[in-house]
């Protein structure tokens, strides 16, 4: 029975665990983190076109490719239990161009997060990168049955809010003071997609991700947002 005062009852056996799967759209693939074919790229992506990259984010800039690799090499030598890195690689030319990952990982209740987010020039606002987040996503219910996933950043981070909401997802609130990164405070804002909201919004990006909805230029004919409500 339902009640009010204890919250609707959950039929629920559990999510999956990722594992290393490689997740492949028309665009990119997903590819789990592999220092030994992905650094070069990676590198050239990190070092390159946007000064703006590392500002968020709780590492970088790197001072050296050196830097870089021996950081690459930790993550994937010592991953977190709950994160899984992964590289996002050109379908066109197969070459890295950013990062991506899950984080917060936790089965038992149906929880996982995107998070680590990075895109080099050449990934930034094109079809691919937004391909990304739509291939975790989509894998995230469809294929490990989980009920919700989150999305967090800095709340100065104007560029990340404004893809959280987007790609659909529904800002929660603020956590104030939530850590302190590169000697600074940040602020954390919350956003969250759920399984029930997942069918609409997993349409809305198949439609927008489909070839009839660029012109000849490769301009969007509809938005994410348009997509979504037409849905």
């Amino acid at each position: 029975m339902s009640s009010p005062e204890l919250g609707p009852p959950v039929d629920f056996a559990g999510a999956r665990l990722p594992g290393r799967e490689t997740l492949t759209g028309a665009h990119v693939r997903i590819e789990p983190l592999d220092p030994a074919r992905h650094e070069a790229g990676l590198w050239d992506a990190a070092s390159g076109g946007d000064p703006r990259l590392w500002d968020y984010l709780p590492y970088g800039p790197f001072a050296d490719r050196e830097a870089f690799s021996a950081w690459l090499a930790a993550l994937y030598a010592e991953p977190a239990p709950d994160q899984r890195f992964s590289a996002i690689v050109r379908v066109a030319d197969g070459v890295p161009a950013g990062m991506i990952a899950y984080a917060r990982i936790a089965p038992e209740v149906g929880r996982i997060e995107i998070a680590h987010v990075w895109f080099g020039a050449s990934l930034q606002r094109t079809p691919g990168a937004t391909e990304a987040v739509f291939l975790l996503a989509a894998h995230a219910f469809d294929d490990l049955g989980n009920r919700r996933l989150e999305w967090k950043c800095n709340a100065l981070n104007h560029r990340s809010r404004r893809a959280a909401e987007r790609f659909g997802f529904t800002y929660e609130g603020r956590f104030r003071q939530d850590m302190v990164v590169k000697g600074r405070n940040r602020d954390t804002d919350w956003f969250s997609l759920l399984d029930g909201e997942w069918p609409r919004a997993g349409a809305a990006f198949r439609a927008w991700l489909a070839p009839e909805n660029f012109d000849a230029d490769g301009t969007q004919r509809r938005t994410l947002e348009e997509l979504r409500a037409a849905g």
